[in-house]
């Protein structure tokens, strides 16, 4: 196996305030496609999947002869790859990986692609989600191995596979008996000599989808987290992989080998709906700019309110900002303009600027909002933070009034799933009532989109969403020690070395 290309990097914590979202999930890619630039391709397809994760990024690509070179560092795409790196990434198989930490720090040796060697070859995994029981996996696998580099529970899958496909088993059963030991929620993509495997937990809680580059029997295949970024290399979508589904995609074969691994109930996560997935990636026949509209239209048919301009958030509070307006008969106004080109950064603001908050990625135009009544559409409060700062600023531009609508229910418990959510205590609308957090904010009022006008909305079978976020029903269960922390792999003694 060749040497792995991998840059150090300083390991560096952001200490600035947190955002009032959940934070990302991570972005998943990978390409098959003999003959074609797969590193390239990659690139733009983890460029159009930054929006979920802005941490780290990482390319694995395998050539003709099983030979594997990897890259990856902290930092978005365009930091972390250049055309130099790309062009030392030949082959005709690409892993690829955004991270957001949700299991383990924020580390360079938590960046993914996961690549390890095993009796038949090389594998590198990529994984969006999060395991329940990594702490029992890690217990299990220690008894053979003691080699972990990093505190992740996807590096853990990778080595539950190594495991398998060293006791004898082939790639599809050895996936298939990993995938087994994994409880939580996992959406993969696989390189191996053999080929590329797609695979998705039994309950598709994290999204995954697969399509095709060029003619159907040139057997080019691309596997994505979205289909935004099918679209940034022109492949062309052919299918979700299914909730328990494994996919084998090899060279020259025309058609993916697809069968199930388990069956569960489908429960996808809805907050995929709401916010996180980009507006232009489609889920269930149709955009997602299409229902963050109609969530909007719910919106305002539940929670009216006389008004003179309904703003948007940016960018995520636009859609429902639209159908508020639409069903309303507010006029729709662009009050807040967002500096697209902030990104994740480790300069620290001074204590003037940090005051300011979210100026430094939202500005209000006073010329629109003075002397107006505002509605103020966003899709979710999760600590109340950088909301109360926005509402000082939006009376600071000239708002006589300021009325904020959620175009999704309080967020009232934490997410165990592939979503850094906080604990419950720190999340608003568990500790404090509507009254209180209106109170808090500073609005003059405040209300909430209903969780049966939420589902409703997305014109699919309700019981196909994870809703734990807002009703604390999780699909999965768990322990409740294992409910602590995205750092549960690192007390004394389990610390990565790196």
């Amino acid at each position: 196996m060749s040497p792995v290309i991998v840059n150090a990097a300083l390991e560096l914590e952001d200490s600035a305030e947190r955002p009032d979202k959940p934070e990302e999930a991570c972005g998943v890619f990978a390409v098959l496609a003999p003959g074609q630039p797969v590193a390239n391709l990659t690139y733009f397809g983890l460029y159009a999947l930054q929006h979920r994760g802005q941490e780290s990024a990482g390319i694995a690509v395998f050539d003709a002869d099983h030979k594997v070179r990897l890259h990856k560092d902290m930092g978005l795409v365009s930091q972390v790859f250049d055309q130099a790196v790309l062009e030392r990434l030949s082959g005709d198989l690409a892993i690829g990986h955004n991270r957001y930490s949700t299991t383990g720090s924020s580390k360079v040796c938590n960046a993914q692609p996961v690549l390890l060697m095993t009796r038949l070859g090389p594998l590198a995994l990529a994984h969006n989600g999060n395991l329940v029981n990594a702490a029992e996996l890690r217990h299990s696998l220690i008894e053979q191995t003691d080699n972990f580099t990093s505190t992740t529970d996807s590096e853990l899958i990778a080595f539950a596979l190594q495991q398998e496909v060293n006791r004898g088993q082939g790639w599809d059963g050895a996936i298939r008996a990993a995938a087994a030991r994994c409880s939580g929620a996992f959406s993969l993509v696989i390189g191996t000599p053999e080929g590329l495997f797609a695979l998705r937990d039994g309950r598709g809680i994290r999204p995954l989808v697969f399509g095709s580059l060029g003619e159907a029997d040139q057997a080019q295949w691309v596997v994505s987290s979205e289909t935004c970024a099918l679209d940034i290399i022109g492949a062309s979508y052919s299918d979700d992989v299914q909730p328990g589904e494994l996919i084998q995609f090899s060279p020259g074969v025309a058609m993916p080998l697809r069968s199930r691994w388990c069956e569960e109930p489908a429960k996808l996560c809805v907050f995929e709906m709401i916010y996180f997935a980009r507006p232009d990636s489609r889920f269930f026949g149709e955009s997602l700019y299409s229902y963050r509209v109609r969530i909007g239209e719910a919106l305002a048919r539940e929670t009216p309110v006389e008004a003179d301009l309904v703003i948007g958030v940016p960018d995520s509070g636009i859609p429902a900002a639209i159908g508020y307006s639409q069903v309303s008969g507010i006029p729709f106004a662009d009050g807040l303009i967002k500096n697209r080109y902030v990104g994740r950064t480790f300069i620290q603001p001074t204590q003037a600027m940090r005051e300011a908050g979210i100026r430094v990625k939202l500005n209000p135009l006073p010329d629109v909002l003075s002397g107006k009544r505002l509605v103020v559409i966003d899709d979710s409060i999760v600590r109340g933070t950088t909301s109360r700062k926005l509402v000082a600023a939006l009376r600071d531009a000239g708002a006589t009034e300021v009325h904020m609508r959620i175009s999704s229910p309080p967020v009232t418990h934490p997410c165990f799933y592939g979503i850094d959510t906080d604990t419950q205590d720190q999340l608003i609308a568990a500790r404090l009532t509507l009254e209180e957090i209106k109170a808090h904010l500073g609005v003059d009022s405040l209300a909430y989109l209903s969780k049966q006008g939420m589902v409703d909305a997305a014109q699919a079978n309700s019981t196909h969403f994870c809703t734990a976020c807002f009703d604390g029903a999780y699909p999965i269960p768990m322990d409740d020690e294992l409910r602590s922390s995205k750092l549960m792999l690192e007390p004394a003694g389990l610390a990565a070395t790196c």
